[in-house]
């Protein structure tokens, strides 16, 4: 993925986004890209602790240094924060910015247009940087509409995230994210690897070079069944040993990590021992499965929010079609304890909510769901900062407020690490050193 070197004109962005000066003292485009943030505390992710009194200078969308106390330079203009708690922007790890679920949403695939789609996504993506998330990976949507979002973002022409986008994810025939699954016969046809469906390891690598022509950031495959496809098993595993090593193998020739939905244990299992990066919702691995996710060094995603969402909308008649209502009822219910147990056993965890299942920008709800589930505050957090720019190779670039780091900086009235739904209500973002909302 390639992002913008420089943010746009700063005092230009506020102009166009509509918001007011009034955290900003100072005028004049001579400091528009010097910045000093004055942070009443500083949510430091690497080591988890809150720090007191911190100033942030900020140069041309990066942070430049960070230190104790209030320190603006002559040059520099001053964004007051000293009556909030400043955090790295947070980072959603799976997102479907596509796709908002709703009782149409199985009709879409056939009244719906690429250009529907993106002009959702055109929303949901401003919906999700508001809510403070400045990253996310996009995992799994249809004709590349990701990919073209990422790149209008990138280029300055709307709002949103930064995107890390897999493309089309990868399934095996009739398997989770098979896009003719439910369809009638002559309708049904056979999809090919372009269309991101495999069947044997020669297949598998295609798509994967497919997705690597195609402009994608990342892989995603379907390991096993899922909740909401319109098929009988939401957890049987369905990728092959030699197709899962398959793919792998080509990712890796080509910088791809790999994200694998997966509910069941053997599908997990598979997925693992093949060397993939990270297991999405992992409802029904065991402490077995945990000690070997341990071993072979694999991030888990848990998604708590999905598991509350489809569970709510199953006791809704009509809401899903009836083979999808008895999965959601089944495995919905079941990813909180699934969580709690891997994180007492020391799973390396990364924030993710599949949005786009529930609402884009709510996304912030995930953290109190994993706080009720057992996390501390300040490891959920760190879950959407350092832990998710480890898991996406970039920790480099994001995940902390650090020298050299991208200034993606969000604000919330309340300390988080006594009440963490006041990340449900974030004040202040700032992408690359460009700001977004400011309180009011």
């Amino acid at each position: 993925m390639t992002t913008n070197t420089k943010p746009r004109n700063f005092f230009g962005g506020l102009a166009r986004t509509g918001l007011l000066l009034g955290a900003i003292l100072g005028s004049g485009a001579a400091g528009a890209d010097e910045l000093a943030i004055y942070a009443g505390r500083l949510f430091d992710s690497e080591s988890g602790r809150m720090l007191p009194s911190q100033t942030i200078h900020v140069v041309d969308g990066r942070i430049a240094s960070v230190q104790a106390g209030y320190a603006k330079r002559d040059r520099e203009t001053l964004v007051d924060l000293r009556g909030y708690t400043v955090l790295p922007g947070l980072m959603d790890m799976h997102t479907h910015l596509t796709t908002e679920y709703g009782p149409r949403t199985y009709m879409e695939s056939f009244t719906w247009n690429p250009a529907d789609y993106a002009l959702r996504g055109v929303d949901t993506a401003r919906r999700t940087l508001e809510a403070g998330f400045t990253t996310v990976r996009n995992l799994g949507d249809s004709d590349n509409v990701t990919i073209s979002l990422r790149n209008a973002i990138n280029g300055g022409t709307i709002e949103g995230p930064r995107i890390f986008t897999a493309g089309k994810a990868i399934a095996t025939t009739g398997g989770h994210a098979d896009p003719t699954d439910g369809y009638r016969y002559d309708l049904m046809a056979a999809p090919w690897p372009v269309d991101g469906v495999i069947n044997g390891p020669i297949s598998a690598r295609e798509a994967v070079r497919q997705r690597y022509k195609d402009g994608a950031d990342l892989i995603k495959i379907t390991a096993t069944g899922g909740v909401l496809s319109v098929a009988r098993n939401g957890d049987n595993p369905q990728f092959m040993p030699d197709e899962l090593e398959a793919i792998v193998a080509t990712a890796k020739d080509y910088g791809f990590t790999v994200a694998v939905h997966a509910h069941g244990k053997e599908g997990i299992e598979r997925a693992v021992r093949a060397g993939v990066d990270s297991i999405e919702h992992g409802t029904y691995m065991d402490t077995e499965t945990m000690d070997l996710m341990k071993r072979h060094n694999t991030w888990y995603v848990p998604t708590l929010m999905a598991g509350e969402w489809v569970t709510e909308k199953a006791r809704v008649d009509g809401f899903f079609p009836e083979v999808v209502r008895k999965k959601a009822a089944t495995i919905g219910p079941l990813l909180k304890k699934t969580f709690a147990e891997a994180y007492r056993r020391g799973v390396k965890i990364a924030f993710g909510t599949d949005s786009g299942v529930s609402r884009h920008g709510d996304n912030a709800r995930e953290f109190a769901l994993m706080v009720a589930a057992g996390m501390t505050p300040a490891d959920a957090i760190r879950s959407a900062t350092w832990n998710a720019a480890d898991l996406l190779k970039m920790q480099d670039e994001l995940g902390s407020i650090g020298e050299g780091k991208w200034a993606d900086i969000i604000a919330v009235a309340g300390n988080p690490l006594e009440d963490i739904s006041e990340l449900q209500r974030v004040k202040f973002v700032m992408k690359g050193g460009e700001i977004f909302k400011q309180p009011q």
